[in-house]
Protein backbone atom coordinates (compact mmCIF):
# COMPACT_ATOMS: atom_id res chain seq x y z
CA UNK A 1 0.00 0.00 0.00
CA UNK A 2 1.31 3.70 -0.86
CA UNK A 3 1.96 5.96 2.00
CA UNK A 4 -0.86 8.58 2.39
CA UNK A 5 0.77 12.56 2.15
CA UNK A 6 -2.05 14.77 3.50
CA UNK A 7 -1.65 18.39 3.06
CA UNK A 8 -3.52 21.18 4.24
CA UNK A 9 -2.99 24.59 5.82
CA UNK A 10 -3.32 23.67 9.27
CA UNK A 11 -1.43 20.46 11.10
CA UNK A 12 -2.99 19.39 14.35
CA UNK A 13 -0.42 19.68 17.38
CA UNK A 14 0.83 15.89 17.46
CA UNK A 15 1.94 17.02 21.27
CA UNK A 16 -1.62 18.23 22.25
CA UNK A 17 -3.00 16.72 25.46
CA UNK A 18 -6.45 17.57 24.54
CA UNK A 19 -8.48 15.49 22.22
CA UNK A 20 -8.37 16.99 18.92
CA UNK A 21 -11.17 19.27 17.62
CA UNK A 22 -13.11 18.20 14.87
CA UNK A 23 -14.19 15.12 13.49
CA UNK A 24 -12.57 15.42 10.34
CA UNK A 25 -9.07 15.79 12.11
CA UNK A 26 -9.95 12.24 13.51
CA UNK A 27 -10.87 10.90 10.21
CA UNK A 28 -7.54 11.83 8.52
CA UNK A 29 -5.41 10.80 11.52
CA UNK A 30 -7.27 7.66 10.95
CA UNK A 31 -6.35 7.16 7.16
CA UNK A 32 -2.66 8.11 8.06
CA UNK A 33 -2.31 5.45 10.70
CA UNK A 34 -3.88 2.94 8.73
CA UNK A 35 -2.36 4.15 5.13
CA UNK A 36 0.72 4.77 7.17
CA UNK A 37 2.42 8.92 5.79
CA UNK A 38 3.03 12.27 6.69
CA UNK A 39 0.88 15.20 7.36
CA UNK A 40 2.26 18.27 6.38
CA UNK A 41 1.29 22.26 6.02
CA UNK A 42 1.66 25.67 8.59
CA UNK A 43 1.97 24.36 11.97
CA UNK A 44 0.10 27.40 13.02
CA UNK A 45 2.96 29.64 14.06
CA UNK A 46 4.36 33.09 12.81
CA UNK A 47 8.29 33.21 12.18
CA UNK A 48 10.66 36.63 11.91
CA UNK A 49 11.40 35.27 8.50
CA UNK A 50 10.59 32.95 6.06
CA UNK A 51 11.56 29.27 6.85
CA UNK A 52 11.71 26.38 4.12
CA UNK A 53 13.13 23.39 5.71
CA UNK A 54 9.92 21.79 7.68
CA UNK A 55 10.20 20.72 11.29
CA UNK A 56 9.37 17.05 11.26
CA UNK A 57 8.12 14.76 14.79
CA UNK A 58 5.88 11.54 14.68
CA UNK A 59 3.31 10.57 16.96
CA UNK A 60 1.20 7.39 16.63
CA UNK A 61 2.83 6.45 13.34
CA UNK A 62 2.24 9.59 11.48
CA UNK A 63 4.48 12.15 10.66
CA UNK A 64 3.94 15.42 10.66
CA UNK A 65 5.96 17.91 8.96
CA UNK A 66 5.41 21.53 9.53
CA UNK A 67 6.34 25.17 8.56
CA UNK A 68 5.56 28.45 10.65
CA UNK A 69 4.81 31.58 7.95
CA UNK A 70 6.35 35.27 8.30
CA UNK A 71 3.94 38.02 9.39
CA UNK A 72 4.03 38.56 5.69
CA UNK A 73 2.89 35.52 4.25
CA UNK A 74 0.12 35.36 7.06
CA UNK A 75 -1.23 38.88 6.60
CA UNK A 76 -1.28 38.21 2.41
CA UNK A 77 -1.55 34.89 2.00
CA UNK A 78 -4.11 33.29 4.64
CA UNK A 79 -5.72 36.58 5.87
CA UNK A 80 -5.42 38.32 2.16
CA UNK A 81 -5.78 36.35 -0.63
CA UNK A 82 -7.47 33.18 1.14
CA UNK A 83 -9.81 35.17 2.91
CA UNK A 84 -10.40 38.48 1.88
CA UNK A 85 -10.70 37.23 -1.53
CA UNK A 86 -11.10 33.73 -1.94
CA UNK A 87 -13.74 32.69 1.24
CA UNK A 88 -16.19 35.61 0.38
CA UNK A 89 -16.31 35.06 -3.37
CA UNK A 90 -16.63 31.62 -3.18
CA UNK A 91 -19.51 32.14 -0.69
CA UNK A 92 -21.11 34.35 -2.77
CA UNK A 93 -20.65 37.19 -1.04
CA UNK A 94 -18.60 39.49 -3.35
CA UNK A 95 -18.99 42.91 -1.72
CA UNK A 96 -17.18 41.46 1.62
CA UNK A 97 -13.66 40.90 -1.26
CA UNK A 98 -10.71 42.99 -0.40
CA UNK A 99 -8.51 42.57 -3.31
CA UNK A 100 -5.43 43.71 -2.83
CA UNK A 101 -2.00 42.58 -5.41
CA UNK A 102 0.00 41.97 -2.87
CA UNK A 103 -2.57 39.55 -1.32
CA UNK A 104 -2.47 37.20 -4.50
CA UNK A 105 1.28 37.30 -4.74
CA UNK A 106 1.22 35.90 -1.10
CA UNK A 107 -0.91 33.24 -2.20
CA UNK A 108 1.41 32.24 -4.96
CA UNK A 109 4.45 32.58 -2.93
CA UNK A 110 2.89 30.37 0.23
CA UNK A 111 1.64 27.61 -2.17
CA UNK A 112 5.54 28.04 -4.03
CA UNK A 113 7.08 27.60 -0.34
CA UNK A 114 5.00 24.90 0.26
CA UNK A 115 5.68 23.05 -3.03
CA UNK A 116 9.66 23.79 -2.15
CA UNK A 117 9.29 22.33 1.17
CA UNK A 118 7.66 19.49 0.23
CA UNK A 119 9.14 18.10 -2.85
CA UNK A 120 12.11 16.52 -1.06
CA UNK A 121 9.78 15.13 1.55
CA UNK A 122 8.46 12.45 -1.19
CA UNK A 123 8.76 9.03 -1.96
CA UNK A 124 8.15 7.70 -5.44
CA UNK A 125 4.70 5.81 -4.43
CA UNK A 126 3.05 8.45 -2.22
CA UNK A 127 -0.42 9.15 -2.88
CA UNK A 128 -1.15 12.92 -2.28
CA UNK A 129 -4.64 14.50 -0.75
CA UNK A 130 -4.51 18.10 -0.52
CA UNK A 131 -7.31 19.48 1.22
CA UNK A 132 -9.25 23.02 0.92
CA UNK A 133 -8.94 26.31 -0.98
CA UNK A 134 -5.63 27.62 0.97
CA UNK A 135 -4.02 25.79 -1.39
CA UNK A 136 -5.31 25.24 -4.88
CA UNK A 137 -2.23 25.86 -6.57
CA UNK A 138 0.14 23.67 -5.45
CA UNK A 139 -0.59 20.52 -7.51
CA UNK A 140 0.82 22.53 -10.17
CA UNK A 141 3.93 23.64 -8.24
CA UNK A 142 4.36 20.41 -7.24
CA UNK A 143 3.90 19.09 -11.28
CA UNK A 144 6.70 22.07 -12.28
CA UNK A 145 9.28 20.28 -9.86
CA UNK A 146 9.10 16.88 -11.85
CA UNK A 147 6.36 15.89 -9.01
CA UNK A 148 4.53 12.74 -10.89
CA UNK A 149 2.84 11.37 -8.21
CA UNK A 150 -1.29 10.76 -7.84
CA UNK A 151 -2.56 14.38 -6.33
CA UNK A 152 -6.24 14.58 -5.30
CA UNK A 153 -7.98 17.88 -4.01
CA UNK A 154 -11.16 18.18 -1.97
CA UNK A 155 -12.76 21.41 -1.60
CA UNK A 156 -14.23 21.64 1.84
CA UNK A 157 -16.58 25.04 1.35
CA UNK A 158 -18.80 25.53 -1.57
CA UNK A 159 -17.71 26.56 -5.45
CA UNK A 160 -19.78 29.61 -6.61
CA UNK A 161 -21.54 29.98 -10.13
CA UNK A 162 -19.56 31.09 -13.19
CA UNK A 163 -20.66 34.45 -12.88
CA UNK A 164 -19.80 34.90 -9.42
CA UNK A 165 -16.54 33.22 -10.35
CA UNK A 166 -15.71 35.40 -12.59
CA UNK A 167 -15.75 38.56 -10.75
CA UNK A 168 -12.37 36.98 -8.74
CA UNK A 169 -9.65 38.59 -9.63
CA UNK A 170 -6.95 35.60 -10.35
CA UNK A 171 -9.96 33.38 -11.86
CA UNK A 172 -8.82 31.57 -14.36
CA UNK A 173 -5.49 30.93 -12.69
CA UNK A 174 -6.93 28.90 -10.23
CA UNK A 175 -9.12 26.97 -12.60
CA UNK A 176 -6.10 25.77 -14.65
CA UNK A 177 -4.23 24.98 -11.66
CA UNK A 178 -7.18 23.02 -10.26
CA UNK A 179 -7.13 21.32 -13.64
CA UNK A 180 -3.14 19.86 -12.63
CA UNK A 181 -4.88 17.63 -9.72
CA UNK A 182 -6.07 14.06 -10.63
CA UNK A 183 -9.02 13.70 -8.90
CA UNK A 184 -10.82 17.02 -7.78
CA UNK A 185 -13.76 16.25 -4.73
CA UNK A 186 -16.31 18.74 -4.00
CA UNK A 187 -19.03 18.29 -1.27
CA UNK A 188 -22.32 18.50 -3.92
CA UNK A 189 -23.06 17.58 -7.22
CA UNK A 190 -23.79 21.44 -7.52
CA UNK A 191 -20.60 22.25 -6.73
CA UNK A 192 -19.20 20.03 -8.67
CA UNK A 193 -21.18 21.33 -12.05
CA UNK A 194 -20.17 24.52 -10.89
CA UNK A 195 -16.77 23.89 -11.46
CA UNK A 196 -17.10 21.89 -14.77
CA UNK A 197 -19.06 24.90 -15.99
CA UNK A 198 -16.68 27.13 -15.05
CA UNK A 199 -13.45 24.82 -15.99
CA UNK A 200 -15.48 25.16 -19.81
CA UNK A 201 -16.24 28.14 -19.85
CA UNK A 202 -12.96 29.96 -18.81
CA UNK A 203 -10.24 28.06 -19.92
CA UNK A 204 -11.73 25.68 -22.66
CA UNK A 205 -11.69 22.29 -20.28
CA UNK A 206 -13.88 19.70 -22.09
CA UNK A 207 -16.23 17.61 -20.15
CA UNK A 208 -16.60 14.41 -21.59
CA UNK A 209 -19.19 13.43 -19.11
CA UNK A 210 -19.45 14.41 -15.32
CA UNK A 211 -16.64 13.71 -13.64
CA UNK A 212 -14.44 13.55 -16.23
CA UNK A 213 -12.96 16.46 -18.26
CA UNK A 214 -9.31 16.86 -20.27
CA UNK A 215 -7.79 20.22 -20.08
CA UNK A 216 -4.43 20.69 -22.00
CA UNK A 217 -3.63 16.89 -23.11
CA UNK A 218 -4.64 15.66 -19.41
CA UNK A 219 -7.26 13.43 -17.85
CA UNK A 220 -9.09 15.01 -14.96
CA UNK A 221 -11.88 13.49 -12.72
CA UNK A 222 -14.24 14.97 -10.28
CA UNK A 223 -16.17 13.31 -7.83
CA UNK A 224 -18.92 14.06 -5.21
CA UNK A 225 -17.86 13.11 -1.76
CA UNK A 226 -20.28 14.88 1.19
CA UNK A 227 -17.88 15.24 4.18
CA UNK A 228 -19.90 13.24 7.26
CA UNK A 229 -19.47 12.34 10.99
CA UNK A 230 -18.75 9.47 13.33
CA UNK A 231 -22.82 9.03 14.00
CA UNK A 232 -21.80 6.50 16.99
CA UNK A 233 -19.24 8.27 18.75
CA UNK A 234 -21.40 11.39 19.07
CA UNK A 235 -24.36 9.49 20.00
CA UNK A 236 -22.03 8.03 22.87
CA UNK A 237 -20.56 11.18 23.86
CA UNK A 238 -23.78 13.21 24.05
CA UNK A 239 -25.45 10.44 26.32
CA UNK A 240 -22.47 10.86 28.41
CA UNK A 241 -22.09 14.82 28.40
CA UNK A 242 -25.79 15.53 29.18
CA UNK A 243 -24.91 14.94 32.99
CA UNK A 244 -21.83 16.99 32.73
CA UNK A 245 -22.00 19.92 35.91
CA UNK A 246 -21.53 22.37 33.24
CA UNK A 247 -24.31 20.85 31.23
CA UNK A 248 -26.89 20.30 34.18
CA UNK A 249 -26.67 23.84 35.55
CA UNK A 250 -27.68 24.94 31.53
CA UNK A 251 -30.27 22.52 32.23
CA UNK A 252 -31.48 23.32 35.52
CA UNK A 253 -31.60 27.03 34.80
CA UNK A 254 -33.71 26.69 32.05
CA UNK A 255 -36.46 25.07 33.91
CA UNK A 256 -39.19 23.90 31.65
CA UNK A 257 -38.22 26.06 29.16
CA UNK A 258 -37.44 24.95 25.48
CA UNK A 259 -33.87 25.42 24.12
CA UNK A 260 -32.87 26.37 20.95
CA UNK A 261 -29.12 25.85 19.66
CA UNK A 262 -26.67 27.24 17.19
CA UNK A 263 -22.94 26.58 17.11
CA UNK A 264 -20.99 28.51 14.32
CA UNK A 265 -17.93 30.36 13.79
CA UNK A 266 -18.19 34.00 14.08
CA UNK A 267 -18.66 34.63 10.34
CA UNK A 268 -20.41 36.34 7.89
CA UNK A 269 -21.66 33.43 5.93
CA UNK A 270 -22.96 31.85 8.96
CA UNK A 271 -26.26 34.05 8.72
CA UNK A 272 -26.18 34.96 12.42
CA UNK A 273 -27.65 38.34 12.15
CA UNK A 274 -30.64 37.13 10.34
CA UNK A 275 -31.08 34.30 12.83
CA UNK A 276 -31.35 36.77 15.46
CA UNK A 277 -33.50 38.95 13.95
CA UNK A 278 -35.54 35.37 12.78
CA UNK A 279 -35.54 34.67 16.50
CA UNK A 280 -36.87 38.38 17.34
CA UNK A 281 -39.57 37.33 14.56
CA UNK A 282 -40.55 34.12 16.58
CA UNK A 283 -41.21 36.21 19.43
CA UNK A 284 -43.42 39.01 17.65
CA UNK A 285 -45.54 36.86 15.90
CA UNK A 286 -45.86 33.53 18.18
CA UNK A 287 -46.63 35.58 21.21
CA UNK A 288 -46.71 32.16 23.02
CA UNK A 289 -43.05 31.44 22.72
CA UNK A 290 -42.19 34.74 24.45
CA UNK A 291 -41.19 33.07 28.42
CA UNK A 292 -40.84 29.70 26.92
CA UNK A 293 -38.09 29.68 24.92
CA UNK A 294 -34.50 30.97 24.33
CA UNK A 295 -32.08 30.57 21.98
CA UNK A 296 -28.31 29.87 23.01
CA UNK A 297 -25.99 30.98 20.61
CA UNK A 298 -22.39 29.93 20.64
CA UNK A 299 -20.02 31.94 18.29
CA UNK A 300 -16.27 31.44 18.26
CA UNK A 301 -14.04 33.70 17.63
CA UNK A 302 -12.69 33.93 14.00
CA UNK A 303 -10.07 36.03 12.40
CA UNK A 304 -10.91 39.01 14.35
CA UNK A 305 -7.58 41.22 12.40
CA UNK A 306 -10.51 41.14 9.68
CA UNK A 307 -12.70 44.34 10.21
CA UNK A 308 -15.79 42.55 8.58
CA UNK A 309 -15.35 40.04 11.48
CA UNK A 310 -14.77 42.67 14.32
CA UNK A 311 -17.72 44.67 13.08
CA UNK A 312 -19.90 41.41 12.79
CA UNK A 313 -19.20 40.65 16.48
CA UNK A 314 -20.53 44.33 17.02
CA UNK A 315 -24.15 44.02 15.74
CA UNK A 316 -24.60 41.02 17.08
CA UNK A 317 -24.34 42.01 20.14
CA UNK A 318 -26.11 45.54 19.69
CA UNK A 319 -28.80 42.83 18.43
CA UNK A 320 -28.23 40.95 21.50
CA UNK A 321 -29.16 43.61 24.12
CA UNK A 322 -31.71 44.93 21.45
CA UNK A 323 -33.93 41.40 21.52
CA UNK A 324 -33.64 41.05 25.43
CA UNK A 325 -34.03 44.82 26.56
CA UNK A 326 -37.59 44.45 24.18
CA UNK A 327 -38.70 40.96 25.71
CA UNK A 328 -36.58 39.95 28.37
CA UNK A 329 -38.99 39.80 32.08
CA UNK A 330 -37.06 39.31 36.00
CA UNK A 331 -36.60 35.44 35.11
CA UNK A 332 -36.24 35.22 31.87
CA UNK A 333 -33.99 36.53 29.14
CA UNK A 334 -34.49 35.28 25.53
CA UNK A 335 -31.01 35.22 23.82
CA UNK A 336 -28.05 33.83 25.62
CA UNK A 337 -25.09 34.57 23.29
CA UNK A 338 -21.85 33.34 24.21
CA UNK A 339 -18.87 34.97 22.30
CA UNK A 340 -16.09 32.17 23.18
CA UNK A 341 -14.96 28.91 21.94
CA UNK A 342 -16.68 25.60 24.27
CA UNK A 343 -15.10 21.89 24.45
CA UNK A 344 -16.45 19.52 21.53
CA UNK A 345 -18.06 17.46 24.51
CA UNK A 346 -19.68 19.77 26.08
CA UNK A 347 -21.10 20.77 22.81
CA UNK A 348 -22.42 17.54 22.06
CA UNK A 349 -24.64 17.57 25.66
CA UNK A 350 -25.74 20.38 24.76
CA UNK A 351 -26.58 19.27 21.00
CA UNK A 352 -28.68 16.64 23.05
CA UNK A 353 -30.41 19.05 25.86
CA UNK A 354 -31.67 21.02 22.78
CA UNK A 355 -35.29 20.61 21.31
CA UNK A 356 -34.17 22.59 18.16
CA UNK A 357 -30.95 22.95 16.50
CA UNK A 358 -30.95 26.40 14.76
CA UNK A 359 -28.50 26.08 11.52
CA UNK A 360 -28.83 28.72 9.08
CA UNK A 361 -25.77 30.10 6.94
CA UNK A 362 -26.50 32.38 4.23
CA UNK A 363 -24.23 29.34 1.88
CA UNK A 364 -22.26 26.39 3.57
CA UNK A 365 -20.13 24.15 1.92
CA UNK A 366 -21.97 21.22 4.24
CA UNK A 367 -22.00 22.21 7.65
CA UNK A 368 -20.99 19.16 10.10
CA UNK A 369 -23.04 21.08 13.13
CA UNK A 370 -25.81 20.01 11.54
CA UNK A 371 -24.91 15.87 10.97
CA UNK A 372 -23.50 16.57 14.93
CA UNK A 373 -27.16 17.84 15.98
CA UNK A 374 -28.51 14.89 14.95
CA UNK A 375 -26.40 12.10 15.91
CA UNK A 376 -26.37 13.75 19.35
CA UNK A 377 -30.21 13.20 19.83
CA UNK A 378 -31.83 10.88 22.19
CA UNK A 379 -33.99 8.75 19.19
CA UNK A 380 -36.92 8.11 22.00
CA UNK A 381 -37.40 11.93 22.28
CA UNK A 382 -35.23 13.56 19.58
CA UNK A 383 -35.13 17.16 18.83
CA UNK A 384 -35.80 18.82 15.30
CA UNK A 385 -32.63 20.36 13.39
CA UNK A 386 -34.09 23.52 11.12
CA UNK A 387 -31.80 23.98 8.28
CA UNK A 388 -30.65 26.46 5.98
CA UNK A 389 -32.02 25.33 2.04
CA UNK A 390 -28.33 26.93 1.13
CA UNK A 391 -25.84 24.72 3.23
CA UNK A 392 -24.66 21.46 1.65
CA UNK A 393 -25.98 19.05 4.25
CA UNK A 394 -29.49 20.12 3.10
CA UNK A 395 -28.88 17.79 0.19
CA UNK A 396 -28.76 15.09 2.66
CA UNK A 397 -31.04 15.43 5.37
CA UNK A 398 -34.25 16.59 3.13
CA UNK A 399 -35.98 15.02 6.41
CA UNK A 400 -34.81 18.33 8.51
CA UNK A 401 -37.15 21.82 9.04
CA UNK A 402 -35.83 23.53 5.59
CA UNK A 403 -35.99 27.12 5.72
CA UNK A 404 -34.88 30.02 3.59
CA UNK A 405 -32.02 31.93 5.33
CA UNK A 406 -32.98 35.32 4.12
CA UNK A 407 -36.55 35.06 5.06
CA UNK A 408 -36.91 36.06 8.78
CA UNK A 409 -40.73 34.95 8.46
CA UNK A 410 -39.56 31.45 7.13
CA UNK A 411 -36.85 30.71 9.36
CA UNK A 412 -39.29 32.03 12.36
CA UNK A 413 -42.57 29.46 10.85
CA UNK A 414 -39.45 26.59 10.86
CA UNK A 415 -38.75 27.27 14.47
CA UNK A 416 -42.27 27.33 15.91
CA UNK A 417 -43.02 24.24 13.63
CA UNK A 418 -39.75 22.26 15.40
CA UNK A 419 -40.99 23.30 18.76
CA UNK A 420 -44.44 22.01 18.12
CA UNK A 421 -43.95 18.92 16.33
CA UNK A 422 -45.43 15.74 17.68
CA UNK A 423 -43.09 13.14 19.47
CA UNK A 424 -43.98 10.26 16.28
CA UNK A 425 -42.73 13.14 13.45
CA UNK A 426 -39.82 13.86 15.53
CA UNK A 427 -38.77 10.02 15.86
CA UNK A 428 -39.78 9.77 12.13
CA UNK A 429 -37.03 12.36 11.10
CA UNK A 430 -34.53 11.53 13.29
CA UNK A 431 -34.62 8.21 11.99
CA UNK A 432 -34.81 8.74 8.53
CA UNK A 433 -31.99 11.74 8.59
CA UNK A 434 -29.63 9.01 10.46
CA UNK A 435 -30.07 6.60 8.17
CA UNK A 436 -28.31 8.94 5.66
CA UNK A 437 -26.08 10.20 7.87
CA UNK A 438 -24.52 5.98 8.49
CA UNK A 439 -24.70 5.58 5.00
CA UNK A 440 -22.01 8.87 4.30
CA UNK A 441 -20.28 8.74 7.97
CA UNK A 442 -16.72 10.20 8.01
CA UNK A 443 -15.21 6.37 6.93
CA UNK A 444 -16.87 6.03 4.10
CA UNK A 445 -15.68 9.76 3.04
CA UNK A 446 -12.57 9.06 3.34
CA UNK A 447 -12.53 5.51 1.91
CA UNK A 448 -14.29 6.43 -1.29
CA UNK A 449 -12.13 9.22 -1.56
CA UNK A 450 -8.75 7.54 -1.99
CA UNK A 451 -10.49 4.33 -3.76
CA UNK A 452 -11.21 6.67 -6.73
CA UNK A 453 -8.04 8.26 -6.10
CA UNK A 454 -5.75 5.74 -5.86
CA UNK A 455 -8.11 3.75 -8.99
CA UNK A 456 -6.90 3.09 -12.31
CA UNK A 457 -4.31 5.92 -13.62
CA UNK A 458 -6.28 7.75 -16.51
CA UNK A 459 -3.23 9.64 -17.88
CA UNK A 460 0.48 11.19 -16.67
CA UNK A 461 1.23 14.58 -16.79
Amino acid sequence: MSRLVVVSNRVPNPRATQPQAGGLSVALSGALKRRGGMWFGWDGQLSQGPVSRPRIEQADGIDYATLPLSRADYDDFYLGYSNAVIWPVFHFNLGAMDYQRSHSEGYARVNALFADALTPLLEPDDTLWVHDYHLMPLARELRERGVRQRIGFFLHIPFPDYDVLRAMPGHRQLLEDLCRFDLLGFQTENDRHAFEESASLAVGALVHEPGRLRHRNRELRTGVYPVGVDVDELADVSQRTLTAPRVRRLLDGLGERDLIIGVDRLDYSKGLEQRFRAFETLLQDYAHRRGHTVLMQIASPSRSSISEYADLRQRLEGLTGHINGTYADLDWAPIHYLNKTFARGSLMGLYRAARVGLVTPLRDGMNLVAKEYVSSQDPENPGVLVLSELAGAAAELEAAVLVNPYDLDSIAAGVNTALAMPLPERRRRHAQMMDVLRANAIDVWEARFMADLTGPAESAD
